[in-house]
Protein backbone atom coordinates (compact mmCIF):
# COMPACT_ATOMS: atom_id res chain seq x y z
CA UNK A 1 0.00 0.00 0.00
CA UNK A 2 1.44 3.33 -1.03
CA UNK A 3 1.49 6.43 1.12
CA UNK A 4 -1.45 7.95 -0.75
CA UNK A 5 -3.60 4.82 -0.33
CA UNK A 6 -2.83 4.75 3.40
CA UNK A 7 -3.76 8.41 3.69
CA UNK A 8 -6.98 7.87 1.71
CA UNK A 9 -7.97 4.90 3.90
CA UNK A 10 -7.37 6.80 7.13
CA UNK A 11 -9.13 9.90 5.77
CA UNK A 12 -12.16 7.81 4.77
CA UNK A 13 -12.23 6.21 8.23
CA UNK A 14 -12.20 9.64 9.92
CA UNK A 15 -14.90 11.01 7.60
CA UNK A 16 -17.16 7.99 8.14
CA UNK A 17 -16.67 8.23 11.90
CA UNK A 18 -17.53 11.94 11.94
CA UNK A 19 -20.57 11.35 9.71
CA UNK A 20 -21.84 8.57 11.98
CA UNK A 21 -21.48 10.78 15.05
CA UNK A 22 -23.32 13.67 13.40
CA UNK A 23 -26.08 11.40 12.09
CA UNK A 24 -26.40 9.73 15.50
CA UNK A 25 -26.84 13.08 17.26
CA UNK A 26 -29.32 14.15 14.59
CA UNK A 27 -31.22 10.89 15.07
CA UNK A 28 -31.56 11.57 18.80
CA UNK A 29 -32.72 15.15 18.18
CA UNK A 30 -35.38 13.94 15.75
CA UNK A 31 -36.63 11.31 18.19
CA UNK A 32 -36.97 14.07 20.80
CA UNK A 33 -38.95 16.20 18.31
CA UNK A 34 -41.24 13.27 17.47
CA UNK A 35 -41.99 12.69 21.15
CA UNK A 36 -42.34 16.39 21.99
CA UNK A 37 -43.98 17.51 18.71
CA UNK A 38 -47.01 19.66 19.44
CA UNK A 39 -49.15 18.45 16.51
CA UNK A 40 -49.64 15.32 14.46
CA UNK A 41 -48.25 16.86 11.24
CA UNK A 42 -45.08 17.86 13.13
CA UNK A 43 -44.65 14.27 14.22
CA UNK A 44 -45.17 12.99 10.69
CA UNK A 45 -42.53 15.37 9.35
CA UNK A 46 -40.25 14.13 12.13
CA UNK A 47 -40.85 10.52 11.09
CA UNK A 48 -40.07 11.42 7.49
CA UNK A 49 -36.85 13.09 8.59
CA UNK A 50 -36.05 10.04 10.70
CA UNK A 51 -36.24 7.90 7.56
CA UNK A 52 -33.87 10.30 5.78
CA UNK A 53 -31.35 10.10 8.61
CA UNK A 54 -31.67 6.30 8.70
CA UNK A 55 -30.91 6.26 4.96
CA UNK A 56 -27.82 8.37 5.67
CA UNK A 57 -26.71 6.03 8.44
CA UNK A 58 -27.12 2.95 6.26
CA UNK A 59 -25.31 4.58 3.33
CA UNK A 60 -22.48 5.75 5.59
CA UNK A 61 -22.04 2.25 6.99
CA UNK A 62 -22.04 0.97 3.41
CA UNK A 63 -19.29 3.38 2.41
CA UNK A 64 -17.28 2.51 5.50
CA UNK A 65 -17.57 -1.23 4.99
CA UNK A 66 -17.26 -1.16 1.17
CA UNK A 67 -20.29 -3.44 0.99
CA UNK A 68 -22.49 -2.08 -1.79
CA UNK A 69 -25.64 -3.91 -0.72
CA UNK A 70 -26.17 -1.22 1.93
CA UNK A 71 -26.69 1.36 -0.81
CA UNK A 72 -29.47 -0.77 -2.32
CA UNK A 73 -31.05 -1.13 1.11
CA UNK A 74 -30.98 2.63 1.61
CA UNK A 75 -32.68 3.17 -1.77
CA UNK A 76 -35.43 0.70 -0.85
CA UNK A 77 -35.88 2.44 2.51
CA UNK A 78 -36.22 5.74 0.67
CA UNK A 79 -39.07 4.34 -1.41
CA UNK A 80 -40.81 2.90 1.63
CA UNK A 81 -40.35 6.17 3.51
CA UNK A 82 -41.92 8.13 0.66
CA UNK A 83 -44.92 5.81 0.57
CA UNK A 84 -45.32 6.06 4.34
CA UNK A 85 -45.27 9.86 4.16
CA UNK A 86 -47.94 9.85 1.46
CA UNK A 87 -50.05 7.44 3.53
CA UNK A 88 -49.74 9.63 6.64
CA UNK A 89 -50.67 12.73 4.65
CA UNK A 90 -53.72 10.96 3.29
CA UNK A 91 -54.64 9.88 6.83
CA UNK A 92 -54.49 13.48 8.07
CA UNK A 93 -56.49 14.68 5.07
CA UNK A 94 -59.24 12.15 5.73
CA UNK A 95 -59.38 13.04 9.41
CA UNK A 96 -59.59 16.74 8.52
CA UNK A 97 -62.41 16.18 6.05
CA UNK A 98 -64.30 14.15 8.65
CA UNK A 99 -63.99 17.09 11.09
CA UNK A 100 -62.14 14.96 13.62
CA UNK A 101 -62.12 16.69 17.02
CA UNK A 102 -58.35 16.45 17.55
CA UNK A 103 -57.51 17.79 14.09
CA UNK A 104 -60.00 20.63 14.43
CA UNK A 105 -58.55 21.52 17.86
CA UNK A 106 -55.02 21.63 16.40
CA UNK A 107 -56.21 23.89 13.57
CA UNK A 108 -57.90 26.20 16.07
CA UNK A 109 -54.76 26.32 18.26
CA UNK A 110 -52.53 27.11 15.28
CA UNK A 111 -54.87 29.90 14.18
CA UNK A 112 -54.78 31.40 17.68
CA UNK A 113 -50.97 31.27 17.67
CA UNK A 114 -50.85 33.04 14.29
CA UNK A 115 -53.19 35.77 15.53
CA UNK A 116 -50.97 36.36 18.58
CA UNK A 117 -47.94 36.99 16.34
Amino acid sequence: MSGFEAFAASFLYVCVSIALIILGVTFLMIVYRIIKGPTLPDRIVGLDLLVVVAIGLIATVGVGSSYTLYIDISLALGLVGFLATVAFARFILNRGQAKDFIIMQEVKNSQCQEEQK
